[in-house]
């Protein structure tokens, strides 16, 4: 039986569509987790939802336990996890409040545990492969489910993730678009990689907010604007999540 992991980004760290919801405190081998686990259902399956930077967003991006986190959802027996994330666009084509379906990111991290494994046993390196880390299948519902629900949304996304919490200079935003990214954000490479390590299949749910600072007579990307935006269109999201989770 499926039993689907939700992480939920910015503006989702608490969203209440989990019927029946009970928290567990738990911990792992890597530390405790941002929050406790909130199990229930969705249309009938079983999901657990663990809020990214804590329930309260007291987290920043680079001192989230990422590795408790996502062994925490193992532990848990997930199964799969839909994890959701607020970006920045690097492209015209990508509006506020798009959501995107991420196939691809680069990791520009500096400082973080990005693997679960410390040591090798002899003879027996583990290189996880990578060339296409988000899960086929998930992407597959998501993008079915984004066409039913008539969303604006693009099928396909890289995401280039840094180590915030600061946001992009403009040279460095206009230097990502050059890399080849389309979207920006803090948390998802990371998680990404981990999910790998452990074999959960993966997919990732993003929402535009705005358009980081490459965009001339744009202002600066803002806390407070991302907010703005996300909880403007975070229904859809939501809405999203409850349509697909029973069909995974």
């Amino acid at each position: 039986m499926a039993i689907i992991g939700i992480i939920g980004g910015s503006g989702l760290d608490n969203p209440d569509i989990i019927q029946n919801p009970r928290d567990a405190k738990v911990s792992t081998q890597f530390g405790e987790p941002s929050s406790a686990l909130k199990q229930g259902t969705i249309g009938g399956a079983q999901v657990v939802l663990l809020a990214r930077h804590g329930r309260e967003h007291t987290i920043p991006p680079t001192q989230v336990n990422y590795r408790a986190n996502i062994k925490a959802l193992k532990d848990a027996g997930c199964t799969h996890i839909i994890a959701t994330t607020a970006v920045g666009s690097l492209r015209e084509e990508i509006n506020r409040g798009d959501i995107i379906i991420v196939d691809q990111f680069i990791d520009f991290t500096k400082q973080r545990k990005m693997s679960f494994f410390e040591s090798f046993e002899p003879h027996n390196p583990v290189h996880t492969p990578m060339a296409d880390p988000y899960d086929a299948r998930l992407r597959k519902i998501l993008i079915d489910e984004c066409k039913i629900l008539q969303y604006p949304f693009h099928e396909t996304g890289t995401v280039i993730t840094i180590e915030g919490p600061r946001f992009s200079t403009r040279a460095e935003s206009r230097m990502f678009r050059t890399l080849g990214a389309d979207i920006i954000n803090m948390s998802i490479a990371t998680e990404t990689t981990l999910a790998n390590e452990l074999m959960l299949p993966y997919a990732a749910v993003a929402m535009s907010t705005d358009y980081d600072s490459w965009r001339t007579g744009e202002e600066p990307v803002t806390w407070d604007a991302i907010a703005k935006v996300f909880a403007e269109n975070a229904a859809r999201v939501t809405t999203l999540l409850k349509q697909i989770i029973p069909k995974i």
